[in-house]
């Protein structure tokens, strides 16, 4: 499986683009900011990561306000040029009601 759940917030947000299929698609960077426990020890971690919404996601995504706190879904795919990888986002939670996907 190939899930990714993840509490962050958007630093960048790129211009709306399109798909070669006309998709919809926006490009974010993502900063988390977390405490997890590992081997029974505390640990932050702070992590930023490139994302992409595509599609219908794209129009909540534009709606957020960039350093409000967000949890966001979806899954891990490589980037197009084979270096690192891309979290696509397809959902978003926040506590705004009208930055759900409808």
């Amino acid at each position: 499986m190939n899930r990714l759940v993840l509490a962050a917030h958007v630093v960048e947000r790129g211009a709306m683009r399109y798909t070669p299929a006309g998709l919809p698609a926006l490009d974010l960077t993502l900063q988390s900011d977390s405490e997890v426990t590992q081997n029974g020890q505390l640990r932050k971690v702070s992590l930023q990561i490139r994302a992409v919404a595509i599609g219908d996601i794209t129009r909540p995504a534009q709606a957020l306000v960039l350093g409000n706190p967000a949890q966001f879904a979806g899954f891990l795919a490589p980037s197009r040029n084979g270096k690192g990888v891309v979290f696509h986002v397809t959902s978003i939670a926040t506590e705004e009601p009208d930055v759900q996907p409808g």
